[in-house]
């Protein structure tokens, strides 16, 4: 049985004998950080739940996240001092904001990197072998941050002939599994300024950090030798769209009938960027899909390039399960909330961000299992509301005294979950979607002109 309560995602930091964990083991992290264990309340691993509760929680501040922490929320890793015992825990969040601050983020990225493995290995379909290669849907977005004065530094706000913004502004890239929607470790830079980074760079980053076997699923944005370059390196297979200009130039001229080709992208001299480079010999052979796709008027041309012996068909209707990356990205930002991030320094967002794609993952993990349970697949189930059932969870699962009361309410979760289906709609909606505007309050506040 799978376990959310107490984490058991820390077996490396954290020392574990069948009871919940009291001491952190602290062995691995000493060599690279001259860090010491607190031995007040607010311990590492108690940090590390509470930041991941504090994005699972429906109101997520530091005062609802304190508030969870009175109520039990992580007595199993509370140490056992007297503020403890005789219940005395403060509702103010100094010494959790402190403690947060103190963290270490090389301990936030090996934590998340920890829990993504754990799950992924629990939650791998059963019907796929070990050596069967996983699929990634790859993509980016913009986060908006805080106007401080080190996050302006380093994520520069983008600016027109009208003036500059006030809020810096941060480009993301995310790897989720198509499969199951678990989100492999962010990878982000400045969207703006002389440092700026593209998605390309980014993807090239994120591709390295996997592991072959493994399919890399990318949009005409990706599709550029770059990606596949650092795919290729790393031995994973793609299929990435291409633009028409872009298909032409790797097929060798004008296609005018759907099939396929053998063909072999070769570097030009505008391969690259600013930040990195293709080295002239890069040739990556594969082959070129040209497919139309579409109803009557409204069919279009589709250009793929995959370095797979997959046949055409299934390259073409895998590319048709690309559009799951907007809504893992929506749920990411918005439902998860890291659409605007409160922190004030790079080093906090960091550990923010990192925390929130390990909460993001505790949840597809559940939605994973109940989909498992109910046979059903795990994209059929909605995001938010196994968010909200998992939230509502809590109480009953912290209260359960034994292992087995924990099973039997943990698989109660689990059925609630598997009704949390979205609606079959058999016709597009017969209405926009639109939203009233609201008047502001108060005037826009407009930034200073550049002169």
């Amino acid at each position: 049985m799978f376990y959310i309560w107490p984490p058991p995602v820390f077996p490396t930091f954290f020392t574990y004998t069948g009871k919940p964990s009291r001491q952190v083991c602290w062995n691995t992290f000493k060599p690279s950080s001259a860090a010491k264990p607190r031995r007040g309340i607010f311990g590492a691993q108690v940090v590390l739940w509470l930041m991941i509760l504090q994005r699972l929680h429906a109101v997520k501040t530091l005062a609802a996240t304190v508030q969870l922490l009175q109520q039990g929320a992580a007595d199993p890793l509370l140490p056992n001092c007297r503020r403890v015992r005789e219940n005395r825990i403060s509702a103010r969040t100094g010494g959790y904001c402190q403690a947060r601050q103190k963290l270490p983020a090389l301990l936030c990225r090996q934590v998340n990197r920890e829990i993504a493995e754990k799950l992924r290995g629990l939650v791998r379909p059963e019907e796929r072998g070990p050596e069967a290669p996983r699929t990634y849907l790859i993509d980016g977005s913009a986060l908006e941050l805080e106007a401080n004065r080190d996050l302006l530094q380093s994520f520069p706000p983008g600016q027109n002939q009208h003036g500059a913004s006030h809020w810096p502004v941060l480009r993301i890239v995310v790897l989720h599994e198509l499969a199951t929607g678990l989100a492999e470790e962010p990878q982000w830079g400045p969207m703006y300024g002389d440092q700026a980074v593209s998605e390309q760079e980014l993807a090239g980053r994120a591709v390295n950090c996997l592991s072959s076997p493994a399919v890399i699923l990318g949009d005409r944005n990706f599709g550029v030798l770059w990606v596949a370059h650092e795919a290729h390196k790393r031995g994973l297979g793609v299929v990435l769209r291409l633009t028409e200009a872009r298909a032409r130039k790797v097929g060798g001229g004008p296609i005018s009938q759907p099939g396929e080709r053998a063909v072999e992208w070769k570097a030009s001299r505008w391969d690259g960027g600013k930040n990195h480079c293709v080295p002239a010999a890069t040739t990556i052979t594969g082959r070129l899909i040209a497919a139309r796709v579409g109803r009557g008027k409204s069919k279009s041309w589709i250009y793929l390039f995959t370095t797979l012996d997959w046949e055409a068909e299934k390259a073409v209707e895998l590319y048709a399960r690309h559009w799951n990356i907007e809504t893992d990205l929506r749920s990411l930002k918005r439902t998860v909330r890291l659409h605007h991030m409160t922190a004030k320094s790079p080093d906090m967002l960091e550990k923010e961000l990192l925390m929130a794609a390990a909460a993001y993952n505790l949840v597809r993990a559940v939605m994973a299992l109940a989909a498992r349970r109910g046979r059903l697949d795990p994209r059929q189930l909605s995001f938010s509301m196994v968010l909200n059932v998992v939230d509502c969870a809590w109480g009953k699962l912290m209260s359960a005294a034994t292992p087995k009361q924990f099973d039997a309410e943990f698989a109660r979760v689990l059925a609630l979950a598997a009704q949390c289906t979205l609606p079959k709609r058999s016709k597009p909606r017969s209405y926009l979607r639109m939203l009233w505007r609201r008047q502001p309050g108060f005037p826009y506040r407009k930034g200073e002109k550049i002169k």
